[in-house]
């Protein structure tokens, strides 16, 4: 089987991390975003995955060669030289894709995480006998999103509303598909939507099926919703390998920990951190609701919560950082600073306080 990875533009949203690295290769729990997906593929016998991307493929490329053979994967790129929204992609990798066996294949979001029930959608997708199948999620907030309207026995799409304004249903797109290659008949090679002008034709002729996500599901492209699918994502390694949760004293709630992390005496971590590789935590350190990527040091008695502290920063003592702060790679906080959700691009130092959420270049 083969799969497709929208990995798309820029990551504006999530700058200033994509500034130093493409926005799939931004850790997220300790190992690059694109890294959950593609192991998640192979479990179930994807044997390539091509990337769809129109930014720095050689980046991407160059960093997922050591994976393909520790994975043993094939992992290739398809580069648009302008962007094709959602469906162009498809198109273009097509003949990649459609490889003449008429297997499915998966058709993935990059910046979705979730539980991934890809051995579930190949039975659904077999079960049903439509052309193509997608994931929904249940949602609180639907009028944000694209709602899908769908018959619940059967799971037979009627039709997508986009950011309805009266309650149609609370199952919207979940960014996670398997399509029967006929679908490649269907999309031109030009910026196109697949949400938008693909799947409302295949829903028409009935052949479009839907199956809810069991499990949480985030679009982790945005700061906010990144901290928020780090809780979700802990929570769910508590329940399927709580072995690989950090424990102790110090510990509180969930916190993922990477094994070569250094911590300090009279700590007190969580809930819901990860901390990277080689950091440093000194002593007396508070972190709670926050990620602190490779090579980070914090000093003694720093407080960090709710914010993400990129590659190799340091953060003074006594400093407090807090409320959505992102520190781009390479920062430095001098001591006894506060930052109250500022946002710094890289190589940058602070030395007077960020007293309401501003972007420092």
């Amino acid at each position: 089987m083969k799969a497709l990875i929208l990995v798309g533009g820029f990551g504006t949203r999530l700058r200033p991390l994509t500034l130093s690295v493409p926005k799939p290769l931004v850790d997220f729990a300790n190992k690059p975003m694109i890294l959950h997906q593609i192991e998640a593929l192979k479990a179930i016998g994807v044997t390539e995955v091509v990337l769809a991307i129109n930014y720095q493929p050689e980046v991407m490329l160059n960093f997922l060669k050591d994976f393909e053979a520790k994975l043993g994967i094939k992992i290739t790129c398809s580069q648009e030289t302008e962007p094709l929204g959602t469906a162009g992609p498809l198109a273009l990798a097509r003949d990649k894709l459609a490889d003449g066996s008429g297997e499915p294949f998966f058709v993935l979001n990059s910046d979705v995480i979730s539980e991934y029930p890809l051995k579930e959608m190949i039975e659904f997708h077999k079960s049903h006998g439509g052309e193509a199948s997608i994931v929904v999620t249940k949602v609180d907030e639907p009028s944000k999103y694209g709602v899908v309207v769908l018959e619940e026995s059967t799971g037979q799409v009627e039709r997508f509303v986009e950011k309805p304004k009266l309650f149609v249903g609370n199952k919207i797109n979940a960014g996670i598909y398997l399509l029967n290659p006929s679908v490649l008949d269907r999309i031109e090679l030009r910026p196109t939507s697949i949400e938008k002008e693909v799947f409302p034709k295949i829903a028409a002729e009935k052949m479009l099926y839907a199956m809810v996500l069991p499990g949480f599901w985030m679009d982790i492209g945005q700061p906010r919703d990144y901290i928020t699918g780090l809780r979700l994502y802990l929570d769910y390694l508590r329940k399927k390998d709580a072995s690989k949760l950090a424990s102790g004293t110090h510990i509180v709630g969930n916190v993922l920990v990477h094994e070569s992390a250094k911590i300090g005496e009279g700590c007190l971590i969580g809930p819901d951190v990860a901390i990277g590789r080689g950091c440093v935590v000194e002593a007396g350190v508070r972190l709670s609701r926050c990620t602190v990527m490779h090579g980070v040091r914090i000093k003694k008695h720093a407080c960090i919560s709710s914010s993400i502290i990129g590659w190799h920063s340091t953060v003074g003592e006594w400093a407090r950082v807090e409320n959505m702060t992102i520190l781009g790679e390479d920062v430095h906080v001098c001591d006894e600073i506060y930052s109250n959700g500022g946002v710094v691009l890289p190589h940058k130092e602070i030395k007077s306080s960020i007293l309401k959420p501003e972007i420092v270049m």
